[in-house]
């Protein structure tokens, strides 16, 4: 006799929220279908830097509960770096003291504490945070999957209705805009340069306190990548060579081996931002269930674990 443990779930969105909700669903249980647009390798998550931080996204204190769960997972994981393309880096949090990051993060990052000034010129926090490399990553999320019983379809989705399941899942992000329709969810273009890393195996996130420019750098395995901005409402995917050219100067600034670094390519992404995260569930009047997991704005890989085991809750009928 089938239970509803058993039932059937359709997660649409193939990023790194819909692929994490859809392992959590599986491993308890679930039989679980994932419908992506593009194949997990082009998803937007592809061109996240993959620095663990709740950054742009709202609300804050769930942000950092969502968060706090999501570091317990990766800091298993970067046991396995190789395979899961998650490693513990150490690195700044420019512009940042004790008092403003407060106990939820001090607490669970013994390690953090005021950056000297050999390894910043202002005041920052050096800190010991997972890193993770999605273009790793994302393909071993979709194995975990298709280890508990899951499935991957690429499918472009013009409606959610066409999900065909007692329980379906929106983890589509920016396309919520859309296929909700939610008005509230907006683009936040990043862009980012790709070069050579010449040795630099530390990570640096600064914000100018007069222009709100954001300077960070993080080094992956056989590349280091460079950003970047934070550009809201804007739909372009075409990389900007001026962008480019400031945005190797910035961080050149800061470790002027970067200036005669080789680069790599350019990546373009857009944050799906939103006033604050939606993570509900939504009776639909033929009885069905969609729960929505959306809006994580900058933070998706670092509240993933967190608002996939919300999601799964949620999914229970």
């Amino acid at each position: 006799m089938e239970t509803e443990l058993d039932g059937e779930v359709v997660v649409v969105g193939g990023g790194v929220a819909g692929l994490t909700t859809a392992v959590v669903l599986a491993e308890r249980g679930r039989r679980v279908r994932l419908w992506t647009r593009e194949p997990v390798e082009r998803t937007t998550s592809v061109v996240a830097g993959g620095l663990w931080w709740p950054y742009r996204i709202e609300p804050v204190a769930s942000a950092q509960a969502w968060a706090l769960c999501s570091l317990d997972v990766y800091e298993d994981l970067a046991a396995r770096p190789q395979e899961t393309g998650v490693r513990m880096v150490e690195g700044v949090l420019g512009e940042s003291g004790l008092d403003e990051v407060g106990s939820w993060a001090a607490t669970k990052l013994p390690g953090l504490r005021a950056a000297t000034a050999a390894e910043y010129a202002g005041q920052g926090l050096w800190a010991r945070l997972p890193l993770i490399d999605m273009s790793t990553h994302l393909p071993w999320l979709r194995e975990r999957l298709a280890a508990a019983g899951g499935t991957v379809e690429t499918r472009a989705v013009a409606d959610l209705a066409e999900a065909d399941a007692p329980v379906v899942v929106n983890c589509t992000g920016l396309g919520a805009r859309e296929l909700v329709p939610d008005a509230a969810v907006r683009p936040v273009r990043g862009q980012l340069v790709v070069v050579e890393n010449p040795g630099i195996r530390t990570w640096l996130v600064s914000t100018d306190p007069v222009s709100g420019e954001v300077t960070y750098f993080l080094p992956h395995p056989g590349r280091l990548l460079l950003g970047g901005t934070a550009e809201e409402d804007v739909w372009s995917m075409e990389p900007d060579p001026a962008v480019a050219e400031a945005i190797v100067r910035r961080c050149a600034a800061v470790r002027p081996e970067i200036a005669g670094a080789r680069v790599l390519g350019h990546l373009v992404g857009l944050r799906p931002a939103r006033d604050a995260v939606r993570l509900e569930r939504e009776p639909l009047p033929d009885g069905r269930l969609l729960v929505h997991n959306y809006g994580h704005g900058g933070a998706g890989v670092t509240v993933a674990w967190g608002c996939a085991r919300e999601a799964a809750d949620l999914a229970s009928r």
